[in-house]
């Protein structure tokens, strides 16, 4: 396939979602292209879409699969932060600087493997990040439909963030590549799905207020966000309906304000709560990581 085929694929498919393709550029080594997507009627919400120029649109099922993905980037990009995620342990990342699509080890190992970074976004503009090798196993590779980021950018980033809760990744201000093993522990191949966490109703509701906290409050300035991403459903192992429940539930209780689509703000109530708990939070004592104590 050309490269003015595969841009007219991409185009095709961006703009039911409501997306337009405002700039395209070949990738490192030419073996690639990557598309600027951006949100039709808002030139600012913009995204990257790289893919391999052996993608295959032709294949009825990567364009169903590569419609699901942009239907859902048009939601996410109406986002404060739409490169923003929380951890199911509170914290906020933003994930960026992937290279598309998955490439094979060059140490020998028979594995493929997609480099990108993660970012602390804590509204303190904290230099703390973590520089990521996510490496999938043969075995793993035979239930993803493409080795692209339309099909693989999702259960990634939860494995990232999985890595991230276990406290198997490290957030600092250098370092090197820090490992992210993707193996078939996280897929469940007689229910066909991806598994992540085994999470209650009120985990589901705790997440959700921390997502609207950090991404809302934090991150947007109580501005709404999409409470009901299935890439968070796959991520706490839920259906989107129960993502709903839970979001109604807030929304009785006065922490979120609905917006309507699935997106809802942040309240004063619950920034304020938030603040609460901050305030009786243990912290660190700075003196004795100097030496300074009475002992």
């Amino acid at each position: 396939m050309t490269s003015e085929e595969l841009a007219g694929a991409v185009t095709a498919a961006a703009k039911p979602a409501g997306l337009a393709v405002v700039a395209s550029e070949a990738g490192p080594g030419g073996a690639t292209t990557k598309f600027t997507l951006a949100l039709a009627g808002n030139a600012a919400k913009v995204e990257l879409l790289e893919l391999s120029d052996g993608f295959e649109p032709g294949r009825p099922d990567l364009m169903e699969g590569m419609k699901a993905y942009l239907a859902e980037l048009a939601q996410r990009l109406r986002n404060p932060r739409p490169d923003c995620y929380v951890t199911l342990h509170g914290l906020p990342l933003s994930f960026g600087r992937f290279g598309w699509p998955f490439h094979e080890s060059t140490s020998g190992a028979d594995t493929s493997l997609v480099h990108g970074e993660v970012r602390l976004e804590d509204g303190s503009g904290s230099a703390l990040h973590a520089k990521v090798a996510v490496s999938m196993t043969v075995t793993f590779r035979d239930v993803v439909p493409a080795p692209e980021q339309p099909f693989a950018e999702g259960f990634i980033y939860n494995a990232v963030r999985k890595t991230m809760d276990q406290g198997q990744l490290e957030l600092v201000k250098s370092g090197n590549r820090q490992p992210v093993p993707l193996t078939t522990r996280y897929y469940s191949a007689k229910q066909k799905k991806f598994v992540f966490n085994d999470t209650s109703e009120e985990q589901r509701k705790d997440f959700l207020a921390c997502k609207a906290y950090w991404l809302s409050g934090v991150l947007g300035s109580c501005r709404p966000v999409w409470m009901l991403d299935p890439r968070d459903a796959q991520y706490l192992d839920a259906a989107v309906a129960d993502l709903e429940k839970a979001v109604d539930a807030l929304i009785a209780g006065g922490l979120l304000e609905a917006a309507g689509g699935g997106f809802a703000a942040a309240t004063p109530k619950l920034m304020e709560l938030a603040r609460t708990l901050e305030s009786i939070k243990p912290a660190f004592n700075e003196e004795m990581r100097a030496g300074l104590t009475n002992m």
